[in-house]
């Protein structure tokens, strides 16, 4: 296996709604950003790939404009995944690992505000029996959240202890959308939103785009002091029928947490992309993290949620953590498909 380390990244601040920019006006600050960070040109790259979704657009190809904010010369070996960019990064280490390129750069970008999020998510449910009740993304996840309240997996005050804490972190993080100092009793006073969630227990609706550069070890040294190395990297997929899935626990994450490694060290830092509270906490306890890991410092997906660019984002923030020398070893979550049907866990090491 060839070393690969995350030596870049940036994003955009993550906003409700974006009238005034469409997605590639949002996106090329930050891919311009990130050259300028990284001291690189179009030419130093060998290989891009990005995550998004032509549903969010509402139109075919529309991950093609996306290209608009790389560049049109030179020529470049481009790849797309109708996902979270997190899996394009997985899809460039690949790439890197077989020896196609040297250097990736890897972005994702989503302007949901164009439409209906939790009805457009509802696309992702089984087209014959579940899709035509239209069933939002928030009604599925209050299902699950009713399940583990009722079985005694979570109480509705650990779900608040995430809010709280993640709203904490992102008074750091200049990039998030939501942020504050608030107290477990405060938010618990707050009305439902989808009973038994409240509003503090959804990821919030965001525009937003993130970027990463990926490198081979040779370029990763040129290019950062301190690169945050990948040592470990995998996905693992639930069936689609929620029916046949244990919603009390995420099993996927649990594999892929085995596979990437993430049992065979201390972990300083853990970045988390589970966009509903009672998710974070399936999240954590999938992974096996206890009190000595900093979850979410960034704050996380509830503090900012620009869909098809979180998961990428957690990855940076992890990242960014190694390259300061707050952690030594992190691990970065990403998600997708309804109930945490999808997960992806990246170990990263300084």
């Amino acid at each position: 296996m060839r070393d690969v380390a995350v030596v870049a990244f940036s994003q955009a601040h993550s906003k409700r709604r974006e009238p005034d920019r469409n997605e590639v006006e949002i996106l090329i600050p930050v891919i311009h950003e990130l050259r300028t960070n990284a001291g690189i040109t179009n030419e130093d790259v060998d290989f891009v790939c990005s995550g998004s979704s032509d549903y969010l657009a509402g139109q075919s190809f529309a991950f093609v404009s996306g290209l608009d904010a790389v560049g049109a010369w030179p020529p470049v070996c481009e790849s797309h995944v109708e996902m979270d960019g997190a899996w394009a990064l997985y899809e460039a280490w690949v790439k890197i690992q077989m020896g196609y390129a040297e250097l990736a750069l890897v972005y994702g970008f989503g302007k949901p505000s164009m439409g209906d999020l939790p009805l457009t998510m509802a696309l992702q449910l089984d087209p014959y029996s579940v899709m035509p009740l239209w069933p939002d993304a928030v009604s599925i996840a209050a299902l699950q959240a009713r399940l583990l309240l009722e079985e005694g997996v979570v109480s509705e005050r650990d779900m608040a202890e995430v809010a709280v804490r993640d709203r904490a972190n992102a008074m750091q993080n200049p990039h998030a959308q939501l942020k504050g100092d608030f107290s477990i009793d405060q938010i618990l006073a707050d009305p439902y939103l989808v009973s038994p969630l409240r509003k503090h227990d959804c990821a919030p609706i965001s525009d937003g785009a993130s970027a990463i550069l990926l490198a081979s070890s040779e370029r990763a040294k040129e290019l950062c002091k301190r690169p945050a190395w990948i040592r470990g990297i995998e996905h693992i997929c639930e069936p689609q029928d929620l029916g046949v899935r244990d919603l009390k626990r995420s099993r996927s994450t649990e594999i892929a947490a085995e596979k990437a490694g993430v049992s065979s060290g201390k972990v300083d830092v853990a970045e988390l992309s589970a966009p509903f509270t009672h998710q974070e906490i399936l999240v954590e306890r999938a992974l096996g993290l206890g009190s000595e890991t900093s979850v979410n410092p960034s704050g996380g997906a509830l503090a900012g949620n620009p869909i098809m660019a979180v998961g990428l984002s957690r990855i940076g923030e992890a990242a960014r953590r190694v390259w300061d020398g707050t952690a030594d070893r992190a691990v970065a979550h990403a998600t997708s498909g309804p109930c945490l049907q999808q997960n992806l866990v990246c170990v990263l090491e300084g």
